[in-house]
């Protein structure tokens, strides 16, 4: 067992009561960052979101780490939609090593169904508004916290790629790692199309290249 998952192995217990404290609706899942094209590892109440052990993490970029309120290695009560388009509750913090690495993530996911069907039944009784909502202003993203992210997602290249990289490997190898990382939002992040490159050992007019013939052959099969 690596050293990373003996870390991790630790949260499970943590992972099991808050699911236990929340109920039947709170889901938690636990991801080895390590391993990003089959991250998860462990995962309770997974009818939530239907998350199985041997996925791969799915907001982690697109809507945590490229989020303005990430801070601290976490971002908590953002919002997800399932494909049955159920609003679900989401939070995120990210586990680090001894060497302060980022390993893993520990996911918590809440439908909220319920919730809001208990709120229109409360709108209908109780006539009126009667809270106020206060909205706090959004914190821009401090350059301390921009390395942070930064570094996260270097980090994540490099094992999505060292974990299929091999001296012999084919350009539709190459493509498919490309088609992955397209995927997960990582070319959603700024510099990453030359971190791909350089970790590939191809140009960016390369990367760029391969992009295109996969966004294509997703349109194609989209129209099929």
């Amino acid at each position: 067992m690596t050293e990373a998952r003996q870390i991790l192995n630790v949260y499970i217990p943590i992972a099991k009561t808050i699911a236990k404290m929340f109920g039947s609706q709170c889901e938690v899942v636990i991801h080895d960052l390590t391993q990003p094209q089959s991250s998860v590892i462990f995962t309770i109440n997974n009818h939530v979101t239907g998350r199985e052990i041997g996925q791969s993490f799915d907001h982690l970029v697109k809507q945590v780490l490229l989020s303005d309120e990430f801070t601290e290695d976490h971002l908590a009560g953002y919002d997800i939609e399932t494909a049955d388009h159920r609003i679900i509750k989401a939070s995120t913090t990210l586990i680090r090593d001894y060497q302060q690495q980022v390993i893993g993530a520990l996911c918590i996911n809440y439908d909220m169904n319920l919730m809001i069907q208990m709120k229109e039944m409360l709108d209908t009784l109780i006539p009126g508004d009667t809270t106020k909502q206060i909205l706090s202003e959004k914190v821009p993203r401090q350059g301390a916290s921009i390395q942070n992210v930064e570094d996260i997602a270097d980090q994540l290249i490099q094992q999505i790629i060292a974990n299929s990289q091999h001296p012999f490997m084919k350009r539709h190898e190459k493509i498919e790692l490309i088609r992955f990382m397209d995927e997960k939002g990582i070319f959603l992040m700024k510099g990453s199309v030359e971190k791909v490159a350089e970790q590939l050992g191809i140009s960016k007019v390369t990367v760029y290249s391969y992009l295109d013939e996969v966004k294509k052959k997703s349109t194609n099969q989209g129209e099929d």
